[in-house]
C-alpha cells in the first residue's frame, strides 16, 4: 500500500490516502500511526507531490485529507511559486478562486465546509502575496464585483479582505521582501476606495447577522492604517453609530473608528 502511495506517476489512489490519514488521526495501534506519518512525510517531501493536490480536492470526503492536500501546496506557493510555468501558476489561482466561489455561494455549503473555505482562503492570500498586482491587478475589483453577488459570496470576500490586510501589515515580515511589501500596501492603499464603498454598501443594505459581522471586522483590519478622510469624511460614522444600540455589534463598532483615529496615516 505505501508503495502505491508513493508512486506519483499516475494520479493517487485517493481513498487510500485517507485511509492512511484517518490512521495517522486514528486510535489505532501506535506502529499504524507512526508508519501512515512516514508515509504522509514521504509525501510531503516529494516534489512532484503538488500536482496531485486538485485531483485529491476533488476526490476526497476526507476533511483532514484535504487539509494535507492545501499545506502540500501552501508550501510550493511560499517556495517555489515563481518557479512554476504560467500555465500552472494560473491553474491553481483559478481553481482555487472557483472553489472558493462555489462554496460560498450556497448557504447550506458554506457554513457546512466552513474550516475548508477558510483554508482556501489562506491559501488564496499566499497567492496574492506572489501575483498582486502585477500579475492580478483585477482582483479587487473582480473580488467586490463578486461580493455584490450574493451576501454569503460578500460574507466570505470581507473574510478574505480582512486576512489579506493582516498579512500584508501584521504577518508579513520574515516573508516578503521590504519592497515587496511596500508594493502591497501602496496596492491596498489605492485600492481602498473601492472597499471602503463596498463597506458602506453592505452595512446599510444587509440584516444578515453574519455580514454584518464579518464587514465590521474588516472595517477593523483596514482602518488601522487607512487616511482618517474615509472615516470622518464619509457616511462611516453615521453608518456605524445605527449598530451602537445593538449588543451584538457594540463592541466591534466602537473598535472600528477608534482603532482608525488612533492611527497614523500610512
Amino acid at each position: 500500500m505505501a508503495d502505491k502511495l508513493r508512486d506519483l506517476s499516475q494520479p493517487i489512489d485517493v481513498p487510500l490516502l485517507d485511509a492512511t490519514v484517518a490512521a495517522f488521526y486514528g486510535t489505532g495501534s501506535k506502529e499504524e500511526r507512526n508508519a501512515a506519518d512516514q508515509i504522509l512525510r514521504d509525501l510531503q517531501n516529494n516534489p512532484d507531490m503538488w500536482l496531485q493536490v486538485v485531483h485529491i480536492l476533488q476526490n476526497s470526503q476526507n476533511l483532514n485529507t484535504k487539509f494535507f492536500a492545501l499545506q502540500v501546496l501552501e508550501s510550493v506557493i511560499k517556495y517555489r511559486w515563481n518557479a512554476l510555468p504560467t500555465e500552472q501558476r494560473d491553474g491553481i489561482k483559478n481553481y482555487i478562486s472557483d472553489v472558493i466561489v462555489q462554496l460560498s455561494s450556497n448557504e447550506a455549503s458554506f457554513r457546512q465546509e466552513r474550516l475548508y473555505v477558510n483554508k482556501l482562503n489562506i491559501i488564496l492570500v499566499q497567492v496574492l502575496k506572489h501575483e498582486w498586482p502585477a500579475r492580478w491587478s483585477s482582483f479587487i475589483p473582480d473580488l467586490v464585483a463578486a461580493a455584490k453577488s450574493s451576501e454569503t459570496i460578500c460574507e466570505n470576500c470581507m473574510a478574505i479582505l480582512k486576512l489579506l490586510s493582516e498579512e500584508i501589515f501584521d504577518f508579513s515580515r520574515g516573508e516578503m521582501t521590504q519592497q515587496k511589501i511596500k508594493e502591497l500596501k501602496s496596492s491596498l492603499n489605492s485600492e481602498f476606495r473601492l472597499i471602503h464603498e463596498l463597506c458602506l454598501y453592505v452595512l446599510s443594505a444587509t440584516q444578515r447577522p453574519e455580514l454584518i459581522r464579518a464587514t465590521l471586522a474588516t472595517l477593523h483590519a483596514f482602518l488601522s492604517w487607512i487616511p482618517v478622510g474615509f472615516i470622518f469624511e464619509s457616511p462611516l460614522l453615521e453608518t456605524l453609530l445605527k449598530f451602537f444600540p445593538m449588543a451584538a455589534y457594540r463592541n466591534l463598532t466602537l473598535t472600528v473608528p477608534h482603532r482608525g483615529c488612533c492611527s497614523s496615516v500610512w
